[in-house]
């Protein structure tokens, strides 16, 4: 049985939503997952009252600190051992649970993935990507969106792999473009980075590389895969996040901005690192933590992490 570890004290409304999502992934997947439910235990007691969950299906690690959004994230995993995130990672570091989930603070998450997991070998720097849906229905990846915002051509040649593995195997995407951003179409526009990330991705093999696209392609279908550095995917994220916003407050009803809600689709793994790792966002819903454990659990089911290793290994 698969087992997964979720923090119930991260994001605005924990524990609440956090358990309102597991209950909605057991009401739909009965049997097949085994949860560690981290955090505090008689808020996590309390909230079970009214929305219990399977007793013979979960457990619940009493984890008495939380690490705060605002807090540093180094400084706070250090001073805080028996916080829901660091005890998680340790969870997770000895195979106490095969993925970790948390809407806490993605600093702290993104520290705890890195030093207590590690990445794969091989790799240079791990990269969270965020979904972008084109407007013929299907979804896109952008890679990276904030984790690394000064890059080398080297990053971004492993961005476009690891965006490339997860498009084929959790977005079931059948050889995935994989495109550069960039403020021309032609080979040679742009500045330094994209000038010398351009030939790497024209040469890697592993690649259906379909050269740059720009902005206006990002909604289109142009490349199932997009390529930048972590401050310009971090920009266009926030912006469509903002999009999503404005036609929410001017009541605006339209089906494909509907779908920039990125509760639709949970939260990101941090692609690269040894063992699956999922943030969500800090106002997460039961919906979005729902949608966290059926992607930790097709993960797990599939491989994931196996699969990158392989095409390293490979490369």
């Amino acid at each position: 049985m698969i087992i997964v570890g979720l923090d119930m004290m991260g994001g605005d409304f924990a524990p609440l939503e956090a358990v309102k999502g597991a209950a909605a992934f057991f009401a739909e997947n009965p049997l097949s997952v085994r949860m560690l439910l981290i955090g505090d235990k008689e808020k996590i007691k309390n909230v079970l009252l009214m929305h219990p969950l399977p007793e013979e299906l979960i457990e619940i690690i009493h984890a008495p600190q939380v690490i705060e959004m605002h807090e540093h994230p180094t400084k706070a995993l250090k001073e805080k051992p028996d916080s829901s995130i660091a005890i998680g990672f340790q969870l997770l570091a000895t195979s106490k649970i095969e993925a970790f989930i948390s809407a806490g603070n993605t600093g702290a998450m993104m520290v705890g993935a890195l030093f207590t997991i590690k990445t794969i070998d091989g790799i240079l720097r791990p990269t969270i990507g965020a979904y972008f849906p084109r407007e013929n229905g299907s979804l896109g990846l952008l890679v990276d969106v904030g984790l690394n915002a000064d890059c080398k051509p080297e990053n971004l040649n492993q961005f476009a792999l690891l965006g490339t593995i997860f498009a084929t195997h959790i977005l079931n995407i059948e050889n995935p473009k994989a495109g550069l951003i960039n403020l021309g179409e032609e080979e040679g526009k742009g500045n330094h980075l994209a000038q010398a990330t351009f030939p790497l991705l024209k040469e890697n093999k592993h690649l259906n590389f379909v050269g740059n696209i720009e902005g206006r392609d990002i909604l289109l279908d142009k490349a199932d895969v997009m390529v930048c550095d972590g401050f310009t995917g971090n920009v266009v994220l926030k912006l469509a996040e903002s999009i999503y916003d404005l036609i929410k407050r001017r009541n605006i009803e339209d089906e494909h901005f509907e779908r920039f809600n990125f509760e639709t689709y949970g939260g990101v793994p941090v692609l690269g690192v040894a063992k699956p790792v999922i943030i969500g966002h800090g106002i997460s819903s039961n919906v979005a933590f729902k949608n966290m454990i059926k992607t930790a659990v097709k993960m797990i089911e599939i491989d994931f992490t196996g699969k990158i290793k392989n095409s390293f290994i490979n490369d």
